[in-house]
């Protein structure tokens, strides 16, 4: 770890990363918004909502776990998100209740990413400002 790293800016992207996807998912409970059967072009709509949706999240947290904690970790998790998604993506085409394998791989690629993201940021701060090295 240098101490050049942008620890400050990368502690405020995963911040964001992680209040987005609080947010989206509080509303969804508040609003106690169903899932329904679409048409077609509805159905595209949503699965690309859906990928929107969560693909910022991703992006902000491999980047910032692979340069803060560990690069090959971070680009199996970047791996394991990307399978989750073509498995939540021909899950939903087959029937609704069958993207949830696809949704959890997705939810648990991003959460070991978030958390080496956070480490990592946690470590290069003590690091950089308290000259404190826990590794």
């Amino acid at each position: 770890m240098t101490s050049d790293l942008p620890v400050l800016l990368a502690a405020v992207s995963i911040l964001s990363a992680v209040h987005l996807g609080k947010q989206i998912v509080l509303k969804n409970l508040r609003l106690k918004i169903i899932k329904v059967v679409l048409t077609c072009s509805k159905f595209l709509h949503l699965l690309h909502q859906n990928s929107v949706e969560s693909y910022s999240i991703f992006l902000v947290v491999l980047w910032i776990s692979g340069i803060f904690f560990n690069e090959v970790l971070a680009a199996f998790g970047g791996l394991l998100y990307i399978v989750g998604r073509e498995m939540y993506f021909t899950g939903y085409i087959r029937e609704s209740k069958k993207r949830l394998p696809g949704f959890y791989l997705v939810l648990c690629a991003l959460l070991f990413l978030t958390v080496m993201a956070t480490v990592g940021i946690i470590q290069s701060f003590l690091d950089k400002y308290l000259n404190i090295r826990l590794l």
